[in-house]
């Protein structure tokens, strides 16, 4: 038997045998499958408590939220208070704090994570690839050389080494040191 065949899980293809490793992600269940989808929105329940806990920062007219799915570790969104479809019906106060708290989070996440970049953006509408209709937010998402590896291409899996609730607790101070410092 070759050296790395280490594994009791395989896969076969053919005639040969490849080791198999799993990479359980129970959290994400009820995701792909659809089961989990909530009748309000997801958003205006998060400002009621039933998501309170991924929180990072709340602001006047608009809040920083951990991404429940994240692409990578420290994926926030900012989230209008109000619940709107577009930039067009946002007020000048919102789109405003909007700007400000993206900045805050580029600030936060160089502190926390030193990443080699950021991805931000909004997706307005189904077409766009909003995954959340009618409450416009933007996606603020930590990039790192190589962080799109085989497990994402190949196997259409993300990896990350951290939990939610350890991303809150890293991030949570960082944002009110810089609500204190402007």
């Amino acid at each position: 038997m070759p050296k790395w065949w280490h594994s009791a899980f395989f896969i076969q293809h053919s005639h040969s045998a490849f080791p198999m490793d799993h990479l359980w992600s129970p959290w994400r269940l009820s995701y792909v499958t659809g089961t989990g989808t909530a009748a309000g929105c997801v958003f205006c329940d998060a400002q009621s408590g039933e998501q309170g806990s991924l929180v990072v920062f709340r602001g006047e007219t608009c809040y920083v939220i951990l991404n429940k799915f994240p692409y990578n570790n420290g994926h926030l969104m900012i989230v209008p208070n109000r619940h709107i479809p577009s930039l067009a019906a946002a007020t000048e106060a919102e789109l405003c704090e909007l700007i400000d708290l993206a900045r805050r989070a580029e600030v936060a996440l160089g502190e926390a994570y030193t990443p080699h970049g950021l991805n931000m953006g909004i997706n307005i509408g189904k077409p766009a690839g909003a995954g959340v209709l009618d409450h416009v937010h933007l996606h603020v998402v930590p990039r790192w050389n190589g962080d799109t590896n085989y497990m994402t291409v190949v196997g259409e899996t993300r990896v990350l080494p951290e939990d939610l609730p350890q991303t809150v607790a890293r991030l949570r101070p960082i944002f009110e040191k810089l609500k204190r410092n402007g």
